[in-house]
């Protein structure tokens, strides 16, 4: 698997997103891609109660402990790298949560508009 460059949708170097817990389609913190992250875990977002109870019921628990994977479950306040049509198809149903656009790997613009990550982004001045 190799490495996307790790690159912003600013153009900046891309940021940790988080490492407690520890995201990425790496595990690295951060929202690397390659061509083999079909999912493109490349939006970093900041998980809302909401939007993990919304995650929940569309069939992706994000919440729920499994530590046999090494997953401890977010909760309200984390970091993590979402997919980015996940991400797009929270949008559509009012459920988005907030984005860390100099977290945010470039690749997710392939999936996901500026214009919608910036209405949703924490990190814009």
């Amino acid at each position: 698997m190799e490495l996307d460059e790790s690159v912003n949708v600013l153009g900046e170097p891309l940021e940790l997103c988080g490492d407690d817990p520890l995201t990425g389609f790496f595990r690295d913190g951060k929202c690397n891609t390659c061509n083999e992250d079909v999912g493109s875990h490349t939006v970093c977002v900041e998980a809302s109660q909401d939007f993990l109870e919304y995650s929940r019921f569309k069939g992706n628990d994000l919440s729920t402990p499994m530590p046999e994977h090494g997953f401890q479950g977010l909760k309200q306040g984390d970091s993590w790298c979402l997919c980015a049509a996940r991400w797009l198809q929270a949008y559509q149903d009012g459920m988005a949560p907030k984005v860390y656009l100099a977290r945010t790997h470039r690749r997710a613009l392939e999936i996901v508009p500026m214009a919608l990550l910036k209405e949703y982004a924490i990190d814009l001045n």
